[in-house]
């Protein structure tokens, strides 16, 4: 390891000595910055109940057309585009924990106006709303999770992401099975509720606080989350201007894993996984399944496969026909 990469993994804030901290507290906060991963995975697997429910429906609830069910299930990837744009822009302006706050009005906005919708235009504005806080959601929450976790439990913390993600597409499934959709869709307003409640007496995160020159509020969010009780030592000096620059990019210890990080992300959203998360039940009831596990109602043992083959993320979706029609991707 060079020089320059052992001042890169410099932590801004540690114990003396190499203690180990020993709070809690930073479990319920990873949990609360977790529910947002959460309520992305219900917005992702929200469509796949909910088109045939509406296509069932009687009046005045509104009608899917084939066409307007492909949009149904594809408009929340352009949301997650534009929010995963916008996130990115709030995280260093506004902070990790208000970003987070932030999202929760989208989601929940969303999902209430699907509730309430009565024509077409409605359903799609709100899958547009659900789907610009999963593009929030889903770029400020591992952040936060992974800059408030001391290292012992970085990791298993980190893996929480990828969990609650799945978690939430496994739960707009088992419950597409016995709730309509608009039951469904005031479902999805719960957990990013809750989230708004949790978060609030939640801090921010110490590292963001000692880039903006606030010691005394990151020493104060460390000792809530870590339950540290001793003084902590000094950052390095300039330790928390730290940041990328472009010409890190010719380090092999770099470039190397952010290739392949790329690549694999590439290779997973040109599989056309989104196309069968989105569109599952359709799917299953147009390969006349209907009398198997595979049906257009997701049996708890379908939903499990299906949750575990569906990866967390929302875009670019694959382009590919669909047994309604034509996806606008």
């Amino acid at each position: 390891m060079t020089p320059e990469d052992q001042e890169e993994t410099q932590p801004l804030l540690r114990p003396p000595g190499g203690s180990v901290p020993r709070g809690r507290r930073v479990f319920l906060a990873a949990f609360a910055a977790a529910l947002g991963p959460l309520s992305f995975g219900f917005a992702l697997g929200y469509s796949s109940p909910a088109i045939p429910s509406l296509r069932r429906a009687a009046p005045p609830a509104p009608r899917l057309s084939d066409a307007a069910a492909s949009w149904f299930g594809a408009i929340v990837t352009l949301g997650a585009a534009a929010g995963g744009v916008l996130g990115g822009w709030l995280l260093d302006r506004a902070g990790r924990k208000l970003s987070l706050l932030i999202c929760t009005v989208p989601f929940v906005a969303g999902f209430a106006v699907i509730t309430a919708a009565q024509e077409v235009w409605m359903l799609l504005g709100g899958r547009l709303l659900t789907g610009l806080a999963c593009g929030v959601a889903s770029l400020v929450a591992p952040v936060y999770i992974s800059e408030i976790a001391y290292p012992e439990v970085r990791g298993l913390l980190g893996s929480c992401v990828q969990l609650m993600v799945v978690s939430g597409i496994l739960l707009a499934y088992l419950a597409g099975r016995i709730l309509e959709w608009r039951w469904l869709a005031v479902l999805g307003c719960v957990p990013p509720s809750f989230m708004l409640l949790l978060m609030c007496c939640m801090p921010e995160t110490p590292r963001f606080l000692l880039t903006q020159h606030k010691r005394q509020e990151a020493l104060a969010a460390v000792h809530f989350l870590w339950g540290a009780e001793q003084d902590w030592e000094e950052p390095p000096v300039g330790a928390e201007h730290q940041g990328f620059q472009l010409a890190q990019l010719r380090r092999p210890g770099i470039y190397k894993p952010f290739a392949i990080g790329t690549f694999l992300m590439v290779f997973q959203q040109l599989s056309g996984i989104n196309a069968v998360m989105f569109y599952a039940e359709t799917i299953f009831e147009e390969a006349k399944f209907k009398a198997s596990l595979w049906a257009g109602g997701p049996s708890p043992g379908s939903s499990c496969l299906r949750s575990s083959l569906c990866m967390p993320r929302a875009w670019p979706p694959a382009s590919v026909s669909s047994p309604t029609g034509s996806w606008p991707f």
